[in-house]
């Protein structure tokens, strides 16, 4: 822990004055690393296990190198959304550095910056969800891709359900800024934008995975990891969410995603043995 709270807001205003560079050195090396790794996935990456195989010995080598990476995902999203919450709670300090970082997010950033942010936090907006998910869902269904279309509903919906259901539980008020012209509704913790963008958009990176040619899968991923990144990021400079109320959200809808694709994996994998047999 720091020392004192004068520490917390120090290093709330020096993020929000250096907001602009560090979010696109973020989204640099974001979109780098998430491309590299799925090029490496396509190309050099582990190969899936052959289903008419018998089964290999030991723990690890029967989950997988995949499935063991996606529980590790799925633990270390969950702890860092544990780790923000409690530190909601731990004498205020982190909600001194939100709002110190909050306070100073737009002072640097350039005016057509923050026009751009206001346009693009639409992606997250749940009525452009509720619509892309409608859309996907009825064309995967009609393409005969039953089951990628019922975990498309599962993961969106379900997302659509857990954020409203954490924001009560946590019931955190935004940041009260009176500059804002059309300040947002309910709570704030964790970010609905932040956690919808992670779910629908790495659900269409990885139905891009599944039906696409491999040479759409790096742009894919790419895409997907940019529009979750400027979606979320827009939340903060736009001052309608703490920052810790946009990682939560990435990282509830990261856990919720990594969960929802675990399962149509199984799923999917579990048939193909029953058909092997």
């Amino acid at each position: 822990m720091l020392a004192s709270p004068s520490q917390w807001i120090a290093i709330g205003e020096q993020l929000g004055l250096h907001a602009w560079p560090l979010f696109l050195g973020l989204l640099l090396l974001a979109t780098c690393t998430t491309g590299g790794i799925t090029a490496w996935l396509a190309h050099g990456g582990p190969a899936p296990s052959d289903t008419s195989q018998p089964v290999r010995s030991g723990f690890l080598q029967r989950l997988g190198p995949r499935v063991v990476g996606s529980f590790a995902l799925l633990l270390f999203t969950a702890a860092v959304f544990s780790g923000i919450a409690r530190l909601l709670g731990d004498g205020g300090t982190l909600q001194l550095a939100d709002e110190a970082l909050s306070r100073t997010v737009a002072t640097r950033a350039p005016a057509a910056a923050l026009a751009a942010f206001g346009w693009l936090t639409h992606f997250g907006e749940p009525l452009v969800l509720t619509v892309l998910g409608v859309a996907v869902a009825g064309l995967l269904w009609r393409s005969a891709h039953r089951g990628l279309a019922l975990g498309w509903v599962a993961a969106v919906g379900g997302n659509a359900v857990l954020n409203p259901l954490l924001k009560q539980v946590f019931e955190r008020a935004r940041p009260l800024h009176l500059d804002i012209a059309t300040p947002a509704q309910g709570f704030s913790f964790p970010s609905g934008h932040s956690s919808g963008a992670m779910v629908t958009y790495g659900m269409l990176a990885y139905l891009a995975w599944r039906l696409l040619p491999p040479r759409w899968h790096v742009a894919a991923a790419m895409g997907a990891t940019a529009v979750i990144l400027t979606t979320a990021a827009s939340r903060v400079f736009l001052r309608v969410h703490f920052a810790s109320d946009v990682v939560a959200g990435l990282c509830s809808g990261a856990a919720w995603l990594v969960l929802c694709i675990a399962s149509i994996a199984f799923a999917r994998r579990r048939g193909e043995r029953r058909a092997a047999a």
